[in-house]
């Protein structure tokens, strides 16, 4: 039986985290991010794929191509998570665990930011904690899929 697959997520300009606004999103690149998130899925028994996308429709696309492969997706959808509703629909339609992250804390910054169109179709958010909020992602998907494996659980 082969690992559960965790999609991982990267909006608009992750591509540029190390160099952009690093008192926001602190010193450490998109590449290392995602090796920490790979390591968390490996010690949860989870194989990791990473998708990064300045297009809304290319993330939209890597949500459809997830369905019925994918267990999880942990979704960084940057500034798209605040208007991006195609995305919104996408990740409705899958049947997995979705976890919304953020490096900063969006409520804590510009009203704009105060709205999510991801939250209302993940199961829970994880929002300020810098870097560490990608293995506390893939840890939260590594439980709920176990609580949802259960038997007896719906």
């Amino acid at each position: 039986m082969s690992a559960p697959v965790l999609l991982l997520l990267s909006g608009p300009n992750l591509d540029l985290l190390g160099q952009r606004e690093p008192e926001v999103y602190g010193r450490e690149t998109l590449a290392e991010h995602v090796a920490t998130a790979e390591a968390a899925a490996k010690r949860q028994g989870l194989v990791l794929e990473h998708t990064q996308s300045n297009h809304e429709g290319g993330l939209v696309d890597a949500v459809h191509h997830a369905r019925g492969r994918a267990a999880a997706i942990v979704v960084n959808a940057g500034a798209l998570t605040h208007y991006a509703w195609s995305l919104h629909d996408a990740l409705a339609s899958f049947d997995g665990v979705v976890v919304e992250l953020h490096l900063s804390q969006p409520n804590a910054r510009e009203p704009w930011r105060h709205t999510s169109v991801v939250a209302p179709v993940a199961d829970g958010s994880i929002a300020g904690f810098g870097g560490l909020g990608y293995e506390l992602a893939v840890d939260a998907v590594a439980r709920i899929l176990a609580a949802r494996s259960e038997p007896g659980r719906p």
